[in-house]
């Protein structure tokens, strides 16, 4: 079934508002429901999963060094309704279905982190291995800036994702209000995801690789997944009426697999001006961005010469597939005000991080390997999920890390709790690479190319304990491209730990 495209209008996901409070501070309620949805115009409702039964899930503000806390309950069924392969690690001999949340980009404890085996069933009937917790804390501590919150289950956030388990999270500051940035109705989030459906409306997730091979298990893992159709805050190939005037764009891309190059269908340029970890320092003219999966970009682009026009937000990867649109601004509606707003030379100052600081530097390879069934596996140094842990840095302590990637492939590489930056790139002969726009800014994912080494700094504070890092892949993260990380407390730092 071809669907039209640019039929339904862009959904603006709710804000969510606590209704309690818990030791003197908010409490939002948020459950994990099975509901129906409806993707497109043309589509029946469709099962899904949704946090209080949205998709994607509704939208937190909340403020600076204000925390709050979120009681997260799983109320989802016991069998799933996409195909879980129970032999990978975490979903063989666990149930079927299981959550954990991870607010993405938080320096959160390590209790409040969403630790994948930190996962529970339905009213918590059955806990992962990892201290569980029914309520999560969120301190609040980092600049303003576009979070995300999604599934994090050992061997299933690909499917729980995909299923519909994601949402935003924004934290707001006084210096970011200050700025005369597009505001209200003129910020704009747009969460990016590509699906497939079934010939009945049903999404559709392949229950094994294209050309599986006779020994391999049913369900089976696939080491990639990319829809063929492009959905937008919930709708497939949405439309946004626009006045003639400047935007501010909160995108996130919360694909599985698929890579994007936003740029615009009259190649007019646009300014990013933010990045995972919040304002780079100076907005950066741009005419197009690659975006790998769990990456967020803050953009303002300025439609006011476009007044009567239609431009498309396209996927520059894939101009030739339907994939290659992702949905359509009309620049139809009336100038309601001046246009007042606009991008100050300088935004925001980022403290570097001296490299004198640097405490150790590790060099890890991204690199191919197989499993006992003979399928692709993509694994960081040749060391698989239950291997012992290896990086375990010293809190507040500094380390450069050289992600080496071996493999023919994207990995956009994830490290939970801290901001990091980027040092460079270097091509496989060992050559400078050009920096791309995102590097810029604070980062919490990072696009590995295809035979690149790229090199990020980051502190490892504020908090010690029990971590994770992993490609953001979800494919591939859930496949043992993922890695513990502990971070240790000073007073205890008194052996050797297999560094």
């Amino acid at each position: 079934m071809e669907l039209e495209k640019f039929v339904d209008s862009l959904p603006i996901p709710s804000i969510i508002k606590p209704n309690v409070t818990y030791q003197g501070k908010p409490l939002y309620n948020v459950r994990m429901l099975e509901t129906l949805h409806k993707f497109h115009r043309d589509l029946p409702k469709t099962k899904v999963w949704g946090y209080n039964g949205l998709v994607p899930g509704p939208t937190f503000n909340v403020e600076k060094n204000q925390p709050v806390y979120v009681r997260w309950t799983n109320n989802l069924p016991a069998k799933h309704f996409l195909p879980v392969d129970k032999t990978i690690h975490g979903a063989h001999h666990n149930p079927e279905v299981r959550t954990v949340v991870h607010l993405h980009g938080s320096p959160s404890e390590p209790a409040s982190d969403g630790h994948p085996e930190a996962w529970f069933t339905r009213n918590f009937k059955q806990t992962g291995p990892s201290f569980v917790k029914e309520i999560y804390h969120y301190t609040n501590r980092e600049r303003a800036t576009a979070l995300w919150y999604h599934d994090h289950a050992l061997g299933i956030t690909r499917l729980n994702v995909y299923a519909g388990l994601a949402g935003l999270y924004f934290i707001r500051d006084e210096q970011e209000r200050s700025l005369p940035l597009p505001k209200g109705k003129y910020e704009i989030p747009l969460i990016v995801q590509d699906r497939s459906f079934n010939p009945d409306g049903s999404l559709f997730y392949p229950a094994q690789p294209d050309d599986p091979s006779p020994n391999l298990p049913y369900p089976s893992i696939v080491p990639s997944f990319l829809g063929n159709t492009i959905s937008v805050n919930g709708k497939v190939w949405p439309f946004l009426k626009v006045e003639p005037r400047k935007y501010r764009f909160r995108l996130v891309n919360a694909s599985n697999t698929r890579t994007y190059k936003f740029q615009l269908s009259n190649l007019s340029s646009f300014f990013l001006i933010g990045t995972d970890g919040g304002l780079v320092e100076r907005p950066i003219k741009v005419n197009s961005l690659d975006v790998s999966p769990a990456e967020r970009i803050d953009i303002v682009v300025d439609f006011s010469e476009s007044a009567g026009q239609k431009v498309v937000l396209q996927n520059g990867f894939e101009l030739e597939n339907p994939t290659g649109e992702v949905m359509e601004f009309q620049v139809t509606k009336n100038l309601a005000s001046l246009d007042q707003s606009r991008v100050p030379s300088l935004l925001t100052r980022i403290d570097p991080i001296p490299l004198n600081r640097v405490r150790k530097v590790r060099r890890i390879t991204l690199q191919d390997s197989q499993d006992e069934f003979g399928r692709l596996m993509l694994l960081f140094d040749d060391k698989k999920w239950d291997d012992p842990v290896t990086e375990t840095p010293l809190l507040k302590s500094v380390e450069v890390w050289e992600l080496v990637n071996l493999t023919p492939g994207i990995h956009p590489i994830h490290v939970h709790l801290v901001n990091f930056r980027v040092l460079d790139r270097y091509d496989e002969n060992g050559r400078l690479l050009d920096p791309i726009p995102a590097d810029f800014g604070l980062k919490d994912t990072v696009l590995v190319g295809p035979g690149q080494t790229v090199r990020i700094i980051m502190k490892f504070e504020p908090f010690s304990g029990d971590y994770v890092w992993h490609c953001h892949r979800l494919e591939h993260e859930d496949h043992d491209m993922m890695r513990p990380l502990k971070i240790i407390p000073p007073n205890t730092y008194r052996y050797k730990i297999n560094e």
